[in-house]
């Protein structure tokens, strides 16, 4: 288990990271979502032992990271956003590079290196430079290095970010296989979709501050009421108003003549939505009812 406890993290006058909270069950795939600048990235790196932090307390497996960092290094892998290569090489030479760094015993290297590229679906192209790689084949080969010494804790910045659909699927797909592997595996990211595919707990990080830790089954739960879309002509100042005192309307979205209105009661709001509209001389172009999805939940954490 990783647990964060109370983590603050400064940069210089800057609070980066407010007395965060978290923990993560062994074997399980974590979403840590948050808008750009909410401070991700410097979670990631203080949990990869990568830089300090100035209070607080991170504990992998019981053992505190601060007093214990080579060691716990030695369970974790690492997939930046951007990993950096040799364009000359290919990958079993940069595989084998890797694991000569790592002191991996010699007469293991080749079988595993035959093991990481056929995990991450490489074997069809051991002779190409890496340098003619795809992003996503270099994302691939990139979770093979985070891979090889075969770590316990597997830490993904925007593995996705900048892949095309394919590549997204692919990267997924590797992602849920990693879980028959038993890795606990910390995901970090921005797209929202991702999470709700492979994730089993999720972190919801603004500001420095986490909003929300949930597993996903009692987040779904926890939101479960549907959201009603409406298409409107006409001002809405006074219908917001009226919204705002009514005890069955949760909270209200506007943008352009949309409103998005999220009910503690989808019964009450089947028949008195199109009432309200109409009592304040509204058109009503058009009414749907939808499900909440994880994008609708995150926009309500941050208040975007």
């Amino acid at each position: 288990m990783l647990q964060v406890k109370n983590l603050v993290k400064n940069y210089g006058s800057v609070m980066v990271l407010k007395g965060i909270n978290f923990s993560i069950g062994a074997g399980t795939v974590f979403g840590f979502l948050g808008p750009n600048g909410a401070g991700k990235s410097t979670t990631m790196n203080v949990l990869t032992g990568l830089i300090d932090f100035q209070d607080g307390q991170v504990l992998i497996d019981g053992l505190d990271l601060r007093k214990n960092k080579d060691a716990l290094r030695q369970r974790i892998g690492y997939l930046p956003e951007n990993p950096v290569y040799y364009g000359y090489m290919n990958a079993p030479e940069y595989l084998r590079m890797i694991g000569d760094l790592s002191c991996y015993p010699q007469k293991e290297i080749s079988k595993r290196i035959d093991e990481l590229l056929e995990l991450v679906q490489l074997t069809d192209v051991t002779r190409r430079r890496i340098g003619k790689y795809s992003r996503g084949m270099k994302q691939r080969l990139g979770l093979a290095v985070a891979l090889f010494n075969h770590p316990q804790y597997l830490f993904l910045d925007e593995p996705t970010s900048a892949l095309d659909p394919q590549g997204r699927m692919d990267m997924l797909n590797l992602v849920e296989q990693l879980k028959n592997l038993e890795i606990t595996v910390f995901l970090s990211t921005h797209i929202l979709a991702d999470v709700e595919r492979v994730c089993d707990r999720v972190s919801i990080l603004h500001q420095g501050e986490i909003r929300l830790t949930e597993d996903m089954n009692e987040l779904r739960q926890k939101f479960i009421q549907p959201i009603f879309d409406l298409e409107v002509t006409g001002q809405l100042d006074a219908i917001l108003t009226k919204f705002s005192g009514l005890d069955w309307v949760q909270d209200v979205k506007v943008e352009d003549s949309q409103l998005s209105v999220y009910v503690s009661d989808p019964e009450m709001a089947k028949y008195k939505l199109p009432e309200v509209i109409a009592d304040f001389n509204l058109g009503l172009v058009s009414y749907k009812i939808r499900q909440i999805t994880l994008e609708d939940i995150f926009v309500r954490m941050v208040k975007i």
